[in-house]
């Protein structure tokens, strides 16, 4: 799918488009998703203040050579190249590109999806989940809706393009409520030394600083895994409901 490298990076600079200099994140300061280690090996000696104000040429070289042609993106089928694209610069394209090599088989909109799944696995285990992951999981759902949306456009008609992504949309909300209505059964299933229910599904953030804690007991550690789950299906369906919106007929 050659030359679908500005439209890849175009959806990624949404996500990666501003100034960032959060303590937490271990990557430090970045610029549309640049970092100034990165920078610095386009440019040596570049400062923080030029990475802010860095030209979009620069910024179009540099992804283009650490990202897009380290995945062979012009080698890859349209939707697939965005999920694999946007997982490299998020994660880096080794790891990227063993998400790929592990999902590949079947359509392609199946290898996003699967992809995307590896992704936001590998994301969880990161110990600044907590802090970043219900912005992540979002994003991860928008891209695999984009990279689903993209790659049901090269082998279906419109109509059928969006029947399938609103099939999606609708499994995605179904799995949501499935997931909440355990964690509820699981959550009120125990209670504190009170006799109080440790858990309520709309109290997700509490849920995820009583983990950190330790404060839950198994129960309610249950029901925590199933909102956030829950989190994930929502954010799914939302995105592919939107995708299926773009299709004109």
């Amino acid at each position: 799918m050659n030359g679908n490298f500005r439209n890849c990076l175009a959806v990624t600079l949404g996500y990666e488009g501003g100034w960032s200099d959060h303590p937490s994140d271990p990557g430090g300061a970045t610029m549309k998703g640049i970092t100034l280690a990165t920078y610095r090996r386009y440019k040596p000696g570049a400062t923080r203040t030029q990475l802010r104000n860095i030209p979009m040429k620069d910024v179009e070289a540099i992804y283009r050579a650490g990202y897009w042609d380290t995945i062979n993106g012009d080698r890859l089928a349209a939707g697939v190249d965005l999920a694999t694209f946007d997982a490299g610069v998020n994660s880096g394209p080794a790891r990227a590109r063993s998400w790929l090599m592990a999902s590949i088989g079947g359509p392609d909109h199946e290898t996003v999806r699967k992809l995307c799944a590896r992704r936001l696995g590998f994301m969880r285990s990161l110990a600044i989940w907590n802090t970043f992951g219900r912005g992540w999981s979002r994003r991860v759902a928008e891209i695999e809706a984009r990279g689903v949306a993209w790659a049901l456009a090269r082998s279906k008609s419109p109509v059928q393009a969006r029947e399938q992504l609103e099939t999606e949309a609708a499994a995605a909300s179904s799995r949501s409520r499935t997931q909440t209505v355990g964690a509820g059964t699981a959550g009120t299933a125990t209670t504190a030394g009170s006799g109080d229910a440790l858990f309520n599904p709309q109290h997700a953030d509490q849920i995820a600083g009583w983990m950190l804690g330790g404060l839950l007991t198994v129960g309610a550690v249950v029901a925590a895994i199933l909102i956030i789950r829950a989190i994930i299906h929502r954010q799914r369906a939302s995105a592919y409901a939107a995708e299926a919106k773009r299709i004109t007929s």
